[in-house]
Formats: C-alpha cells, sequence, structure tokens
C-alpha cells in the first residue's frame, strides 16, 4: 500500500523517481464517494514526501453534482442536506474539474477513457430498487421506493407525474429509505414548502387522499435499520399520528444484548416503548392521518384487486428465533391496502466493458482495483463508494472507501498504463466533437443561482405568505443544461 501521511492521507514513496507530467485521473460519478476521492487524491500529490501532480476530471450523468445527495435525500433532511456545503468547497477550490451531463457508456467508453486517462475511478453508486420476489409484486400500484425518491427529488429522467391515487399504502422495508418514502406520503405537503421540493411534486402530493400509511418490517423493533435522527423526524410532523401495535414487540436473548449494548439501538427502543404508552392514551383529537409501523410482518404476497391493480397485502407473522432473527409462524394477516412501496435496499447497475455481481449488484474488486473476469486486477482502472461495496452504511462510510482506493492507486501509479493523450483540453475536444452538451462548476453555480432565485421569488398562497423557500429545484433536464451552459 502507499505511505500514509499524518493527515492520514495516502503518499507516494518519496524513493520513488517523479513523473514527467501530472497524473491524469477521471472519476466516473460526482456523488459523495466521487468527490471525497478526488479530494483524497488531489491531497495525496500535495502533502508532505508527495512527489507528483494529479489533474482530475469529475464526470456525471446528471447536469448538477452531488449523485444522491440532490437525487436520494428527502428534501426535509437538512442536516444531510449540509454534506452539500462540504462537497461544494471541495469542487470549488478550481483543481478538480467537473464535467456534467456526460454518461459513461453512451457518450463516453471505456476505450475513450483510457485514452486520455492514466487512471479511472468507477463511484456510479446504486440507484435501482432490490427486488422483492413475491406474487404481485408487478401489480399497478406496486412501486419501488427509489423510483419514488427520484421522483420527489426532482430527478430530470423520471416522468413528471406520480400515481398518488391510495387511500391506504403499505410500505416494505425498515431502513432510513423507508422511513422517507412513508413520510414523504404521509406528511402533509405545506411543511415541505420551506424545502427546494419541486412545484409539481408539491401539487401532486396536495392532491393525494392518502390516511394511513403502514410500514412493515421482518424482525422485531431492536433490528430495525433506522437511524435515531430518521425515527424521532416521525414525531415532528403535524396532524400525523403514530400508531404501534403491542403484538409487535417482542425482544430475544440477542435483542436484550444489542440494547444492553448499542446505544443507538437502546434510544430507538426506548421511543419506541414510550410512544406505544402514549398512543395508547385515549386522544380527543386525532389526526387526520395515521402512521403505522408494524414488526415481525414477512411480506407473502400482493393481492390483486380484480382489476390488475393492487387490492391489499398478506404477510406472515414471524417470531424471533433467540438470535434476533426471524422464523414464521404459520399465521397470516391481510391488509386492505392500494398501493405498495417496496424499499428493501438499492442495487447497482452493470457497467459497459467492466465484470458485475449481479447478485450483490457491484463491480467485482479487491479493496477497489476493479477485476477482470479471471480475478484479476485490470490495470488502471478502480471502484469506490456502493459500486465498489454495495448499497450499506451510511454517507461517511464512502470516506474510508475512497481512502484505500486511493491507496492503491497511488500503489500501483507508476506501473499505470499511460494515456495516449493526456492533454486537458483533448477531452473537451471529443465532447464538443460529439455535440454533447457537458456542463461545469461554473455552469453549476449558475443553476444553483437560478435555484435560490426561484425560491426567494416564490409567493405563496393566501395562508402560506409567510413561507419562505429556500429553492425551488429545477426538474427538467434540458432546462437545467440550457441554464447551466448560459
Amino acid at each position: 500500500m502507499a505511505m500514509i501521511s499524518s493527515e492520514g492521507l495516502p503518499v507516494s514513496n518519496p524513493s520513488e523517481s517523479s513523473s514527467s507530467r501530472p497524473l491524469r485521473v477521471a472519476i466516473v460519478g460526482a456523488g459523495p464517494a466521487g468527490v471525497y476521492a478526488a479530494d483524497i487524491l488531489t491531497k495525496s500529490s500535495g502533502v508532505k514526501d508527495g512527489d507528483f501532480e494529479v489533474s482530475i476530471d469529475l464526470f456525471e450523468a446528471y447536469p448538477a453534482p452531488y449523485g444522491l445527495i440532490r437525487y436520494g435525500v428527502a428534501p426535509d433532511h437538512p442536516r444531510i442536506k449540509g454534506i452539500v456545503n462540504a462537497l461544494h468547497k471541495v469542487l470549488d477550490r478550481g483543481d478538480i474539474r467537473f464535467l456534467g451531463n456526460v454518461t459513461y457508456g453512451r457518450d463516453l467508453t471505456l476505450h475513450d477513457f483510457r485514452s486520455f486517462y492514466d487512471a479511472v475511478i468507477f463511484s456510479t453508486g446504486a440507484v435501482k430498487d432490490a427486488d422483492l420476489d413475491i406474487p404481485g409484486i408487478g401489480l399497478q400500484e406496486s412501486f419501488g421506493g427509489a423510483d419514488f425518491v427520484s421522483w420527489y427529488d426532482g430527478h430530470p429522467d423520471v416522468p413528471r407525474e406520480w400515481p398518488l391515487d391510495a387511500r391506504e399504502i403499505a410500505v416494505i422495508g425498515n431502513g432510513n429509505v423507508a422511513l422517507d418514502v412513508a413520510r414523504m406520503l404521509v406528511k402533509h405537503p405545506e411543511e415541505l414548502l420551506s424545502t427546494e421540493i419541486p412545484d409539481n411534486v408539491y401539487a401532486g402530493l396536495k392532491a393525494s387522499p392518502v390516511t394511513d400509511v403502514h410500514v412493515f418490517g421482518r424482525r422485531g423493533p431492536a433490528q430495525v435499520k433506522f437511524t435515531p435522527l430518521e425515527l424521532r423526524e416521525l414525531s415532528h410532523m403535524n396532524d400525523v399520528d403514530i400508531v404501534l401495535y403491542p403484538e409487535d414487540f417482542e425482544f430475544d436473548e440477542a435483542s436484550d444484548d444489542a440494547i444492553r449494548s448499542n446505544n443507538q439501538i437502546k434510544t430507538m427502543v426506548n421511543t419506541l416503548t414510550n410512544w406505544l404508552v402514549e398512543e395508547h392514551a385515549e386522544s380527543e383529537n386525532p389526526s387526520s392521518r395515521r402512521l403505522h409501523l408494524h414488526f415481525l410482518h414477512n411480506p407473502v404476497e400482493v393481492l390483486d384487486d380484480g382489476s390488475g391493480k393492487v387490492g391489499g397485502m398478506t404477510f406472515e407473522r414471524m417470531q424471533l428465533d433467540g438470535t434476533g432473527n426471524a422464523k414464521g409462524t404459520g399465521e397470516y394477516i391481510e391488509y386492505p391496502v392500494q398501493a405498495v412501496y417496496r424499499a428493501i435496499g438499492y442495487h447497482g447497475s452493470a457497467l459497459d466493458e467492466l465484470e458485475y455481481d449481479a447478485k450483490r449488484g457491484v463491480i467485482p474488486n479487491e479493496g477497489g482495483r476493479v477485476l477482470d473476469g479471471e480475478g484479476n486486477p485490470v490495470p488502471g482502472i478502480y471502484a469506490t463508494g456502493w459500486i465498489k461495496r454495495g448499497p450499506v452504511g451510511l454517507i461517511g462510510h464512502t470516506k474510508g472507501d475512497a481512502l484505500e482506493t486511493i491507496g492503491f492507486l497511488l500503489e500501483d501509479r507508476l506501473t499505470l498504463p499511460p494515456a495516449k493523450n493526456p492533454d486537458p483540453q483533448a477531452i473537451i475536444d471529443l465532447l464538443e466533437e460529439r455535440g454533447i452538451e457537458y456542463t461545469t462548476w461554473e455552469g453549476w453555480n449558475r443553476l444553483d443561482a437560478h435555484e435560490a432565485n426561484l425560491g426567494a421569488a416564490w409567493t405563496g398562497p393566501e395562508g402560506l405568505d409567510h413561507v419562505v423557500r429556500e429553492r425551488i429545484k429545477v426538474v427538467p433536464r434540458e432546462d437545467m443544461i440550457r441554464i447551466s451552459r448560459g
């Protein structure tokens, strides 16, 4: 591995000879994983004994940077959205070139990247929904949670309209995305106006007739995968009751151990049990909407209403087996719902000319070195983030991923296959020759200011004229490109 400086950054071995030109590196994917990798690599070339320069181009399929921070985080997450500020500071330094609206496999091939760069790092993340293989999952009104997230986050490549016709909805999953989906479905949209929510999303949510959203998890309250922050946010919604069920609160020996040894689990279990007690106190003013949290429910079948649409859902009641895992009881419960959202995880997508592990949704790799079909490292090709290790862990974990990957890249630096044309202008010439309307960092700043100005100029209807909007997100890709390119 490369040497590590006192700042925790990998540096090249000072005994190695310097190269005659900057190391040219392309990073494909401008979400947190890609930006962290670029930041670490840039700093690696200039700390202490570093003996080389680096020139980095950061490519993104969308016209705007930040990946799932912009298109995968609920708009009412101000603290998580704050990560954008840190990413902005990295890209605003000017030592990393951002090139947006450039899609790998369509606009540029692996051959192109090999021609203009010494190394390529893929940080394309995971944006598809993991499959739930049960009967009826393909019925109308059965959706992937990730697709819904893309819609309410104003993704440029999804339809502007979303069918929100159901009064009772099932959300399958017990992770942060499941809670995000459930919260966005049940929350009164007026509470979202202070965020960057697009106008078409506000209008769609405003027209929704929803009264009840049910969230289902296979295991018990001590095995949930969401975080205390996500859980606490549920209690901040106006005119929404949280409903829990005493029969779902089961704890086995492994649960008790987890509660004793893990403060996060202890906090969440205490919060849930307190809500259970409070919820069963009689309420004189019931809310117009309800969010139901169910545990120990295994999805079995989505039921057809007779017209090809969702008409209900069947679950098997589960019980804990002593290890924190759950087993079936043979008891089945049916719930009348008219829509189903599966939020059981993300899944990475295959990339042209690279091996792909379809089961895990990752590019096969060893520590970030991408492997070929024989299991050997492909010279100069690397991976980081979710496409490297799968969609697990929080955003901060991608820093450790990037540090490992950059360490191997630096170890390989002197043996990388050299770019045929390392001139930074050459890739720009190729994009223009192909008629690709690429966007730049300056263009993003222009779009960023435009969205903020839309928010500042917004005037709400009577009763909402006091709302201050931080921004209004521009959704159509062609509009983003037009504004970015001036």
